[in-house]
């Protein structure tokens, strides 16, 4: 059962709505040795660690044209459509975001303007092990590509050792068919910490990138964070997810009870939040839950993230919004009457999903917005990745003769006030 918290009163706010997160301190510490290592030793720390961590010993860490052809055959026929189909949707959702080039003339004379230009080299961390997200290329392939960026590199963890082999190391198939049919070919073996750190200092078989991207554990995200001190680019601290549902009874609690479970079965320290006005509708999930749980292959990790998460009873309207505002959630799903109305006054979350018929897992696979949001609050400050996550924009500006005429007074003055006065004399060289 989630905890049920009854018209919590506003002071208590702030460590009520606390995600679940380690001991900071010990684990900066634990990741920045690993950083530093893979900095000063390159390939042969990621080896180390990837055999302390992944129980691997791979002399190569690229997969080769052979792996991707055994995967390409080994994906389903119904699996592929499907994917192919997310392909599309996400690429029309993303294709339009691209901007054209807007020349403005702010005085007679001075024209303005700006370009998006492509980040040339990136980095996409893409989460194995037990879950292996395929549907996370598509999420960051995809705008990647569009963006025109010249290089991208592809990190995931491989499967640990297989008794059945042998030897282990296999990336799952529908990662690398995946990665292939988006034309991603750069895909290495190599997982957590390490592959932050390879990615952001390079190796002798990894290159460095200039921006990272991409979910993972607290590790790989305070690994993110880390590097972002050094210079490198993130798109955001994306750590362990979460989801926020604002129903009231016009809600389906079946439905809002296999959103919740579809957070909660990320991992253990995953959050889900329910947020409601109505009592009767909390008891509802909650039973609904119990039914749902007992079904799932992943039973005991969405039961332990339940132990992290909680069912708000809130006085109305006013508060819950003023709730979910404040916990800035990664997804909210606002499951009530009126649900665009409501919407309107929400100005912290990474992505909305509104009414009955809009579950989270549609933004996670298919819908075509991006699934990579920020978590932990950060939406009060951060947005979702986007086609402009793999873009920098480029201020342009020309001036005539009498452009600079009919503005040369005012920079003159300017500089002068600010004592600058080779700033000055620039632009008076050019009027006289």
């Amino acid at each position: 059962m989630m905890q049920v918290i009854k018209f919590p009163d506003r002071k208590t706010w702030k460590e009520l709505l606390k995600r679940p997160t380690l001991n900071n301190s010990s684990l900066e510490t634990i990741v920045s040795t690993i950083l530093r290592d893979v900095k000063q030793y390159g390939d042969a720390a990621v080896k180390k660690y990837s055999a302390q961590f992944d129980k691997l010993n791979l002399e190569k860490f690229e997969v080769s044209k052979e792996e991707f052809a055994i995967a390409t055959k080994s994906v389903n026929r119904e699996l592929k459509t499907a994917i192919q189909q997310a392909k599309s949707n996400i690429t029309k959702f993303h294709e339009a975001q691209k901007e054209k080039v807007h020349v403005i003339e702010t005085t007679k004379g001075v024209k303005c303007w700006r370009k998006s230009v492509a980040i040339e080299k990136v980095g996409l961390y893409i989460p194995g092990g037990s879950a292996p997200l395929f549907s996370t290329i598509l999420m960051l392939g995809i705008p990647a590509k569009l963006a025109g960026c010249k290089e991208i590199i592809l990190c995931t963890p491989p499967s640990p050792l297989s008794s059945r082999r042998g030897v282990g190391g296999e990336v799952d198939p529908a990662i690398l068919y995946t990665a292939q049919m988006i034309g991603i070919k750069k895909v290495f073996k190599v997982g957590g910490v390490q592959a932050i750190g390879a990615m952001a200092f390079g190796t002798e078989s990894i290159s460095k990138v200039y921006k990272i991207f991409g979910p993972g554990n607290q590790y790989v995200t305070s690994a993110k964070q880390l590097v972002n001190k050094e210079g490198i680019a993130i798109d955001m601290p994306a750590g362990p997810s979460e989801v926020a549902v604002w129903a009231d009874k016009t809600c389906v609690p079946a439905f809002v009870a296999a959103d919740l479970l579809s957070q909660a079965e990320h991992g253990a320290d995953s959050q889900v939040i329910l947020i409601s006005a109505d009592e009767k509708v909390i008891t509802e999930v909650q039973i609904e839950i119990n039914l749902q749980v007992n079904a799932l292959s992943r039973k005991e990790t969405a039961l332990k993230a339940l132990n992290n998460s909680k069912a708000i009873l809130v006085k109305n309207t006013k508060e819950a919004i003023d709730l979910i505002n404040e916990y800035a959630p990664e997804h909210l799903i606002i499951s009530c009457k009126n649900d665009e109305a409501l919407a309107e006054k929400i100005i912290n979350a990474g992505s909305v999903f509104l009414g009955n018929y809009s579950p989270e897992s549609a933004g996670d696979y298919a819908s075509g917005t991006n699934h990579t949001l920020p978590t932990n609050g950060y939406a009060k400050a951060y947005s979702g990745v986007s086609l402009d996550s793999f873009l920098k924009k480029i201020t342009f500006q020309k001036l005539s003769k009498q452009g600079i005429k009919n503005i040369g007074k005012t920079v003159e003055l300017m500089a002068a006030a600010e004592g600058l006065d080779a700033h000055k004399n620039a632009v008076t060289l050019r009027i006289k």
